[in-house]
């Protein structure tokens, strides 16, 4: 995740969002905008165009900057370096709950749930799947998958696998590449969440994993493991056998960069949810004109129908 100071050289999350990285500074609100400054220098920073702010160890921000930040809209996240753990977030009160209220419908409903489930299986397979196949089949698949990852990465790296064998309690106790493997499995935890929570959408609503606070982290760090993990964990444990646990964070902190990894898990995850009760195109320009609503409330259930916020429906009833 690479830390920016041209501001004219924003990454975008995603189409609309602006995110930057920073660590090692102190934000405070300097008038209508935020200064940043640094050892290099001072930096000034519009708080209207940033959509996410991601702070790494090192950092303070002011009360007054986080104000600002919040009525604009921006989601802060705090997140250990380079975004390898994430530890909290805060969301302004005028970011649209649409992708939220997706995610859920999804999930509560049983076929819409299946369909996603289904989803997340087929997406992680290089060629399509021909036929219909059950969620028991596609978990079959998935498994053979796995291993022939783990089987081709041992052959290639020359790094012998015993299986996976991860220790909470006895960390030592396992072998150099399956140390790696959970090292670089929580580091993929955290890029996940942030990307998650900073696309409007609940770590907690898992539709393969369920019962955790982070199920739906699970679900989405699965979709880059085969692909990305297992093969840089074998590769760093056949270079050296020390330090894995930091070399193997290291390697996947520049596959990041390289593969614009941040936007790929955001629209990953947006198209897990296309056709299911909401039309993207209309999302999409609803939350691209969520800043302007300002302080206004969001409107108010019914049973038929959807009632505008910020109106007293007392006024006039004796």
């Amino acid at each position: 995740m690479p830390e920016i100071t041209n501001l004219h050289e924003l990454p975008r999350f995603r189409d609309g969002t602006s995110y930057l990285y920073l660590e090692h500074a102190v934000i405070e609100r300097t008038s209508g905008s935020l200064s940043v400054y640094k050892e290099e220098g001072r930096l000034d920073l519009p708080a209207a165009t940033l959509g996410v702010l991601l702070l790494g160890p090192g950092t303070r921000i002011t009360h007054a900057a986080i104000k600002i930040l919040a009525e604009c809209g921006a989601t802060v996240l705090w997140l250990g370096e380079e975004g390898c753990r994430f530890y909290a977030s805060g969301i302004g009160e005028t970011r649209s709950a649409r992708r939220l209220y997706r995610q859920a419908r999804a999930w509560a409903r049983p076929s819409e749930r299946l369909e996603v489930v289904k989803r997340l299986y087929i997406s992680r397979f290089d060629e399509p799947v021909e036929g219909e196949k059950s969620v028991e089949e596609l978990r079959g698949m998935e498994g053979i998958r796995v291993k022939q990852a783990y089987f081709e990465a041992s052959k290639e790296s020359g790094v012998e696998w015993k299986g996976r064998n991860y220790r909470p309690g006895n960390w030592e106790a396992a072998d150099p590449v399956n140390r790696a493997l959970s090292a670089g499995a929580a580091f993929l935890y955290g890029i996940c969440h942030a990307a998650i929570v900073s696309a409007g959408y609940s770590p907690a609503l898992g539709f393969i994993h369920t019962g955790k606070q982070l199920s739906f982290v699970y679900d989405i760090a699965d979709l880059y493991k085969t692909d990305i993990l297992i093969p840089n964990a074998f590769k760093t444990v056949a270079l050296d056998q020390t330090n894995v646990e930091r070399r193997i964070r290291q390697n996947l902190r520049k596959i990041v960069r390289e593969r614009g990894l941040l936007k790929r898990i955001v629209d990953d995850i947006n198209r897990l949810f296309v056709g299911l009760g909401f039309k993207s195109d209309d999302e999409e320009k609803e939350e691209a004109n969520w800043n302007q609503e300002g302080g206004v409330p969001g409107n108010l259930w019914g049973p038929d129908s959807e009632l505008k916020g910020g109106k007293n429906y007392g006024e006039g009833i004796d």
